[in-house]
């Protein structure tokens, strides 16, 4: 066993390999986790964080490599050895029930019992009472668990990480799908956990959430350790370059193009309670970046413009043509695409195969009359045209979408778009939950659509995100436009938030 420094340490994993057929996913990795400390894992999707966590939490066993627990060396065969170290891990999908309460969620499978063998309900209730209440939580033992937001589900899990007596607690994207309300609580509740004295290995896609959460930062990339760094010593550019061998500069390679005619014109878009007075234009190679904060509308209006939600008023030109759009069949018709923030529910059929998904907005074009029987043939040639262009990572196009990357799961949405031809395409939240190298992909594959002439509407709550690939920013607050900046040297930050907090419609030519 070796050590870097003489600092107690209550995880040390050294010389980790782990080889899949023909893949070597981890490459004697080392890794070493101190008390009381959160230690953020950064990576690109397939870097091997994923595979690492595994290993120390029983899932997958290990090819070569040691373990130790507080010094002492120790094999984990199973996710229950791994509990009984004292290592508990929270992942993306929680493991709840929810028809249960939350003190029956947090002890299922070990309810203490009385002595005649039956289940103490009431130890139970006060032990979940007692947890809860060192979280801060403002929900109770007897809560049902459907009841609870996804924030306060999220929560339940790490009580019940500690109902375990887990002194290492791993997160894997833990803010995937919580509000920045929401993000603020968990982080009052890991600092809470350092307190007490409890590890914490933190995975996530967010460098801005590294930075501010992180004592220490490890990245891999492909199977190997690159660096471990303080955090407050490393800069969001240091860890991209670590991550993916690119500067930050290089993460948004926006192209910059005469724009053409005007392609998409909204005229007084309104949804009483939800949009107001919303009027802008749209050009032909254009990126039109959408800022705000959360509750400012802008999702609401994509989904108005599609045909998602109803209008109240307002009206919608295509390449200078009214058009009525009540259903998204009608925005499709009209030559619109849109790639709805929430890809695994709205935007794919999770169990259907890569060719399913992208031939499902055209399947009518496929059918042979008069049976209305796919053309498999044409079907399989338009997938993977598109399977190729975007350069989908798959074995093939019968892959199910469910087992793909975020990063690659979005390339199928676009391609489901692109196969339709539309000349319009809204982007909400085109990288929410993907890595560094999978957005610049992303990047590259918009810089190809605009010179193609597709306009993009990009709804983004990625600051940098926002400047580095629009011509120009709308910024919405309160269902309302109330900043317009045409002129790239105007974009800035601090600017956009003005704008994002405001009320009265301004304009920076």
């Amino acid at each position: 066993m070796k050590q870097d420094d003489k600092k107690p340490f209550v995880l040390m994993m050294e010389g980790i390999v782990k080889r899949f057929p023909g893949v070597i996913a981890l490459d004697h990795v080392d890794f070493t986790l101190y008390p009381g400390e959160v230690h953020v894992l950064l990576g690109e999707n397939g870097a091997g964080k994923s595979t690492l966590m595994k290993i120390l939490s029983g899932a997958y066993a290990k090819d070569e490599g040691k373990i130790f627990i507080s010094n002492q060396e120790v094999e984990i065969g199973d996710p229950r050895t791994a509990q009984d170290l004292g290592i508990a891990i929270i992942y993306q999908e929680f493991s709840l029930i929810p028809h249960l309460t939350v003190a029956e969620n947090i002890f299922i499978g070990r309810e203490p019992r009385k002595k005649n063998g039956l289940i103490d309900w009431e130890a139970m209730k006060k032990s979940t009472q007692e947890i809860l209440k060192e979280l801060n939580a403002d929900f109770g033992a007897l809560t049902l668990v459907k009841e609870l937001s996804v924030a306060n589900q999220q929560l339940t899990e790490i009580a019940k990480a500690i109902s375990t007596n887990a002194q290492i607690i791993i997160m894997d994207e833990p803010t995937a799908t919580l509000t920045p309300h929401e993000i603020d609580k968990l982080f009052s509740i890991i600092r809470r956990l350092k307190d007490l004295n409890k590890s914490i290995i933190f995975i996530s896609h967010h460098l801005e959430e590294a930075k501010e959460i992180g004592d220490r930062a490890t990245i891999l990339r492909d199977g190997k350790r690159v660096a471990t760094v303080n955090v407050n010593e490393s800069t969001i550019d240091d860890f991209i370059k670590m991550m993916v061998g690119r500067t930050l500069d290089e993460q948004f390679p926006k192209i910059y193009i005469d724009h053409g005619g005007e392609y998409l014109r909204v005229e007084g878009l309104s949804r009483d309670g939800f949009l107001e007075d919303i009027s802008f234009s749209l050009y032909e190679g254009e990126v039109l970046g959408v800022a705000g904060l959360v509750g400012a509308g802008r999702t609401d209006m994509c989904r108005c413009i599609f045909g998602a939600d109803p209008k109240t008023r307002g009206r919608i030109y295509v390449l200078g043509e009214e058009v009525i759009i009540n259903t998204p069949k009608d925005a499709i018709k009209a030559g619109i695409g849109f790639l709805t923030e929430n890809r695994k529910e709205e935007g794919l059929v999770l169990y259907m195969n890569i060719r399913e998904n992208i031939t499902l907005p055209i399947l009518n074009s496929l059918a042979k009359s008069p049976l209305k029987i796919i053309d498999k043939n044409k079907q399989i040639e338009i997938s993977n045209e598109y399977f190729n262009r975007l350069n989908i990572k798959a074995p093939s196009l019968e892959r199910p979408v469910n087992e793909l990357s975020g990063g690659n799961q979005q390339k199928v949405v676009l391609a489901k778009w692109l196969a339709t031809n539309s000349k319009i395409l809204i982007f909400d939240e085109p990288t929410r939950g993907i890595d560094v190298g999978a957005k610049v992909e992303i990047y590259e594959l918009m810089n190809e659509l605009i010179k193609q002439g597709v306009a993009i509407l990009m709804v983004s709550s990625e600051m940098p995100e926002i400047i580095g690939m629009s011509d120009r920013i709308m910024v919405m607050c309160n269902g309302r436009i109330t900043g317009l900046i045409d002129d790239r040297s105007c974009f800035d930050q601090e600017l956009i938030m003005r704008y994002a907090t405001a009320y009265r419609k301004k304009e920076v030519a």
